[in-house]
């Protein structure tokens, strides 16, 4: 299975934001810097998984 550079930076930026904003929302409010801190997170995860190439698939 192929999976785009795009596909999986996407993946990696869901799971990063869904991630903080859960922590974030421990207390019921969602304050200013914290959606702040779910906007980086996703953005920071888009760029980093995005920039790593894929792992080649071993010639036959």
């Amino acid at each position: 299975m192929r999976v785009s550079s795009i596909a999986k930076s996407i993946v990696g930026g869901l799971a990063a934001g869904a991630t903080a904003a859960a922590t974030a929302l421990q207390d019921g409010i969602l304050t200013s810097g914290e959606g702040l801190t779910i906007a980086i997170a996703v953005l920071a995860a888009w760029g980093i998984v995005y920039t790593v190439p894929n792992k080649p698939t071993p010639s036959a």
